[in-house]
C-alpha cells in the first residue's frame, strides 16, 4: 500500500507566465519580468507553418539569453507529428523541465520518460503534465502517481481549464462553481504523490478584480501559482500566492518555541494558550522555508 508523499515545494511557483515561443518581442521581454517561471510554448501559441520556425528560434534565444527564474518549454503532444522535434529542440535547450499536453493516462508520461532516457538527456530535465481533458481528469490520479516511480521526472500539474470546458461544455463563470470539484480533485491527485500544481489561466487580461479574485481561490483551494497569458498578471500572482506577514512570524514562533530545550522531543506544546502540535511545526517549516526564498527571489537585480 502506497502512503502519501508530503508536499514540500523547493520552488517558487507563483507566477507561471506562458510566452509563444515565435514571438521575438515576447522571448526579448522575459529577463526583465518577475515571474518565477516561464513556459516558453511550442504547441497551442505557434501556428502549424511556424513551428519549426518556433523551435530553433527558442534554442538560439535560450542559448544566449538564459533568463533568470524556472525555464519550461511545452512542446506538442509526442503524437501530433511534432513532439520528437520539440523534444529534440527541448534537450537541446536545456530546460528545467519540460510541459506535456493533453497527458490522458500514465503511458503518456512513460512515453516521454522513455525517450529522454534514450535520447541522454539529463536527470535534472523533470517532465510537467497539462491535466485538460475529461480522460485527463478519470485518469489523475493514476497519472500522479508516475511522479513516484524511478525515473518518473514528473513534477508538476497545470490545469487547461479553456480545454477541458471545450471538450465538456462546462463554462468558466465566474466563481467556477462547476469547475470546483474537478479543480479539487486534480489538487488532491497532485498532493498524494507529491507534486505541485498550477491553476488555470485567467483570459480577460484586463480585468483585474476578476483575476484577483480567482487567484484567491485558487489559492485557498491550494494551488501553488497560477498560469498567466499577460506580463501585467506577474505582479497579482506573486501577491495572492505569497505569504502573509502575520503568517510568516506566526510560523516563526511556532520553530522557535519546539527548537526550546524543553520542548525537545515534545508532540505537543503549549504557545500563548495554544495547543500546537508537530503538524503545525511541518506546516511552519514550509511557510517558513516560502517566505526565505520569496525573500531570495526579491534580492535577485
Amino acid at each position: 500500500m502506497t502512503t502519501a508523499i508530503d508536499h514540500h515545494p523547493t520552488r517558487l511557483r507563483r507566477s507561471v507566465l506562458c510566452v509563444p515561443a515565435d514571438n521575438a518581442r515576447a522571448l526579448a521581454k522575459v529577463r526583465q519580468l518577475a515571474a518565477d517561471t516561464v513556459i516558453f510554448d511550442l504547441e497551442d501559441a505557434v501556428a502549424l507553418e511556424h513551428k519549426g520556425e518556433a523551435r530553433e528560434a527558442l534554442v538560439r534565444h535560450l542559448s544566449k539569453h538564459r533568463p533568470d527564474c524556472e525555464v519550461v518549454i511545452r512542446v506538442n503532444a509526442l503524437g501530433s507529428g511534432f513532439g520528437q522535434m520539440d523534444l529534440t529542440a527541448a534537450v537541446a535547450a536545456s530546460p528545467d523541465a519540460i510541459l506535456l499536453p493533453k497527458v490522458e493516462s500514465p503511458v503518456d508520461i512513460q512515453t516521454a520518460v522513455d525517450w529522454l532516457g534514450e535520447n541522454d538527456a539529463p536527470e535534472s530535465i523533470r517532465l510537467w503534465a497539462m491535466i485538460e481533458t475529461p480522460r485527463s481528469l478519470l485518469n489523475v490520479a493514476a497519472i500522479a502517481e508516475t511522479g513516484r516511480t524511478f525515473g518518473g521526472r514528473l513534477d508538476c500539474f497545470v490545469v487547461g481549464l479553456n480545454d477541458l470546458g471545450k471538450e465538456t461544455g462546462v463554462p468558466a463563470h465566474p466563481g467556477r462553481a462547476y469547475l470546483v470539484p474537478w479543480l479539487m480533485q486534480i489538487l488532491l491527485a497532485a498532493r498524494g504523490s507529491g507534486l505541485d500544481v498550477i491553476d488555470a489561466v485567467f483570459n480577460d487580461f484586463r480585468d483585474a478584480e476578476g483575476f484577483a479574485a480567482e487567484c484567491r481561490q485558487g489559492r485557498d483551494m491550494g494551488y501553488d501559482g497560477k498560469m498567466l497569458i499577460h506580463p501585467a498578471q506577474i505582479g497579482p500572482a506573486n501577491e495572492h500566492f505569497g505569504v502573509e506577514q502575520a503568517a510568516v512570524e506566526e510560523a516563526r514562533a511556532i520553530i522557535a518555541a519546539f527548537d526550546l530545550p524543553e520542548n525537545a522531543g515534545k508532540g505537543v506544546i503549549n504557545l500563548h494558550g495554544r495547543m500546537v502540535e508537530r503538524l503545525h511545526l511541518d506546516q511552519a517549516l514550509k511557510l517558513a522555508a516560502k517566505a526565505d526564498m520569496i525573500e531570495k527571489r526579491k534580492a535577485k537585480p
